[in-house]
């Protein structure tokens, strides 16, 4: 292990670290026996989704009924009803109490399980003691007794492993939902009032495929985000966190500030990995948090920082969170393209981070690491060098066409050959020979090409031939178990969050709601127009208002909705009101989508919920809602970049009806440009401190040159100008004597 200032990375110190911190993590002791049978039912359930990835998928409703069962087992076993001490801790084994689980939570994982499978069980027709159910074609409309009774019950218990694994909050929202679908004739205003549906209506609805639970949220889930979570917690296990944290140092470590801008970099290095924020700031935050505060950065920035930094993970390219998945579902559109389309948006996020932390720095004088302290970069490609290559099979395999899931499973397989098998273990050999064999079968009817399969053939003989010594299997299986916990919560979210989908197909809410939002937009334009419309400007007529605030309002719901909510079920609430709202006003539909996740994602470093910058004040040792303040104030970037590419989407390079080669430098380059000026008025610094007016023009000059106009630009430049004359006779003044001291010496 290559020794330098951040450290080695403890990966299970990071774990332990991060169940302080996400709910979602924290299980009840179950004892050494049931624990164990636990464990191997997450090693069961792992495998099954690795083997689909890569042979085909069943049949959408088994599939999604055997995760549904995975799910019921581990969170009913794992979680308790609620989470007291007294229910966590371990209590000795009674006659209804096994394995510390009470009886009643047995029954709810068996009555889950059963609903969760009689789809697939009685999909051709079943006969029960007499009793017909006919085939599922015709009980699609008109629902059997046995479908109303078990859809009933899996309503029921998906919310409660929602509450259980994630809180109160969701399922509340999910439960109004529910109430407006069936009590549509009673809504109290006309507008949102429809005929309602009846219970039984509601159960074919949410029961059966298409729609409901066993709708799109939980097949993506299934088939894709699970395998990418997985993905993320071997690559990490494998060595692939540690070498980019080295790589961090040799990049950032040298410059002011040295170990907040390694913080940054390493940060958006797991974000190409991990699309869990938290997750991200333990585990880099683990190493840099102490390393900021010892350089001399207060502790509620240096826990900023890394909030901040992580909370790029889910929008950073090219494994996002589970909603860029979605997202590429609910668009029909490759997910390669929507990689593609959020490379700039978040490099300006990072842009926007650096500048804070580098004139923070600047202001505090605050320098990097010397050179004796930083690792050797050709040293770190020597050591290192084999656990990017698992991570380049799953990047040339996803843009080669393939299937999200196949490219996650190419890169698991990779993973597994490069830090588990080794000729000096001979029966792990098992796993290369098997995988060339699936490349060539592959390859052989026409699976790959063969330009693919001879690339990933060579990464595979290449993967067996480092020097570094190998983990055992029996940490691989622990890699599963900790990938396994991390998606219950999400699989639960994602099937909760179902049943909104399903209402919102059912009575039109979407439509309703964005209905009221623009019209809300509307009334509001109306009244400022009257009082600006005057400027002889577009951006100040009555259409161009009205759009503008239809995106504030938006962005304020994704913000205060996120206070309580996953990124992923917000996103599929809230992109279900902002499509329609926005598509009256000429917003692509990417752009809209991209614009939800974007706030959605801000929501988790926003005070007063934000679970990263409540981890990482953690480490820090800080106040929370100041760390959360400055998370905030650092990711002032991710706060505009949404409105820039709503106005502009050339930003997103995929559109082509919107993007050209100049449009696209001209809004990039400008949007970077107005980033930094206002990272210069956060941090009241740029050549020298800046006081309180400058301050205020760099922060205007900055907003202007963000909005993508060539107008706003020329206006930037103005209001900014005499900052910069002013900052350069004081950095003149500054360095005088200097240079006179040293002409006298």
């Amino acid at each position: 292990m290559i020794e330098h200032p951040s450290g080695t990375l403890d990966i299970e110190a990071a774990e332990e670290l991060e169940k302080q911190y996400d709910s979602a993590l924290v299980t009840r002791d179950n004892g050494p026996v049931l624990a164990r049978i636990l464990y191997y039912v997450a090693i069961a359930f792992a495998l099954y989704h690795i083997w689909t990835a890569g042979f085909g998928t069943p049949v959408e409703h088994e599939h999604m009924g055997i995760h549904l069962t995975g799910l019921f087992v581990m969170i009913f076993a794992g979680f308790p009803l609620f989470r007291t001490q007294s229910l966590l801790e371990y209590r000795k084994k009674t006659w209804w109490r096994w394995g510390n689980v009470p009886v009643y939570d047995w029954a709810f994982a068996a009555i889950g399980v059963a609903a969760a499978l009689f789809l697939a069980v009685s999909w051709q027709g079943l006969s029960v003691f007499g009793y017909e159910i006919p085939e599922q074609a015709l009980r699609q409309g008109d629902p059997s007794t046995p479908d109303i009774v078990l859809g009933t019950a899996l309503v029921v218990l998906v919310l409660e492993i929602t509450r259980r694994s994630l809180g109160f909050v969701l399922p509340m929202i999910i439960l109004v939902f529910v109430a407006y679908a069936l009590l549509g004739p009673q809504m109290p205003f006309q507008i949102l009032k429809h005929p309602g549906v009846d219970w039984r209506q509601f159960i074919n609805n949410m029961y059966f495929p298409q729609e409901g639970i066993f709708g799109v949220t939980l097949w993506v889930v299934s088939t894709v985000v699970f395998h990418f979570v997985v993905f993320g917690v071997v690559a990490q296990r494998m060595g692939l966190g540690q070498f980019f944290v080295d790589n961090a140092m040799v990049l950032a470590g040298r410059y002011t500030g040295g170990p907040a801008k390694v913080s940054v970099v390493s940060s958006a290095f797991f974000g190409t990995i991990s699309g869990s924020s938290i997750a991200n700031t333990v585990s880099t935050g683990s190493l840099t948090i102490p390393n900021m505060k010892r350089l001399g950065y207060p502790g509620h920035f240096a826990g900023g920082v890394e909030a901040a930094s992580s909370a790029g993970g889910q929008i950073t390219p090219p494994i996002m969170g589970a909603a860029s998945f979605l997202m590429a579902e609910f668009l029909e559109v490759p997910y390669t393209t929507i990689v593609i389309a959020a490379v700039v948006p978040a490099a300006m996020h990072y842009v926007g981070v650096l500048s804070i932390v580098h004139f923070t720095a600047k202001r505090l004088g605050l320098s990097g690491y010397a050179k004796d302290q930083l690792p050797k970069f050709l040293q770190i490609w020597r050591e290192g060098w084999h656990t990017v290559l698992p991570l380049l099979a799953l990047l040339i395999v996803l843009f080669s066409g393939y299937s999200p899931n196949m490219a996650a499973f190419m890169g698991l397989m990779f993973c597994i050959v490069v830090g588990f098998t080794s000729f000096q273990k001979p029966l792990t050999l098992i796993v290369p020979a098997g995988l060339m064999t699936f490349i060539l079968w592959k390859a052989s009817d026409g699976g790959f090409s063969p330009a693919l399969a001879g690339i990933l053939a060579g990464g595979l003989i290449l993967s067996l031939l480092h020097k570094r010594e190998r983990q055992d299997f029996q940490k691989l299986f622990d890699s599963f178990h900790v990938g396994v916990q991390y998606a219950l919560a999400v699989g639960a979210a994602c099937a909760a969050v179902g049943i909104v989908v399903g209402v919102i197909n059912t009575t039109g809410v979407a439509f309703r709601l964005g209905f009221m939002v623009t019209n809300g937009a509307r009334d509001m334009a109306e009244t400022l127009h009257l009082l600006i419309g005057w400027i002889p400007l577009e951006v100040f007529g009555q259409a161009s208002i009205q759009q503008f605030l239809s995106l504030v309002l938006i962005a304020i719901a994704c913000i205060l909705m996120g206070a309580g909510l996953p990124t992923t079920a917000l996103y599929i609430m809230l992109v279900s009101v902002a499509q329609p709202a926005l598509a009256q006003l000429g917003v692509p539909a990417l752009a809209t989508h991209m614009f939800v996740l974007y706030y959605g994602v801000i929501s988790e470093i926003t005070p007063p919920v934000c679970a990263s910058a409540y981890a990482a004040a953690g480490i820090a040792g800080s106040n929370p809602f100041r760390t959360g303040v400055n998370a905030f104030t650092l990711g002032i970037g991710k706060l505009m970049v949404p409105m820039v590419f709503v106005y502009a989407p050339t930003m997103l390079i995929v559109l082509p009806e919107y993007f050209t080669w100049a449009s696209f430098i001209q809004v990039s380059v400008t949007c970077a440009f107005g980033v930094f000026a206002i990272a210069t008025a956060v941090s009241g610094f740029f050549l020298a401190r800046l006081d309180a007016g400058w301050r205020f023009l760099m922060g205007v000059g900055g907003l202007l040159l963000v909005a993508p106009s060539w107008e706003s630009d020329l206006a930037a430049l103005a209001v900014m100008a005499p900052v910069v004359l002013v900052q350069l006779a004081a950095r003149r003044r500054d360095t005088a004597p200097a240079t006179a001291g040293g002409e006298s010496g």
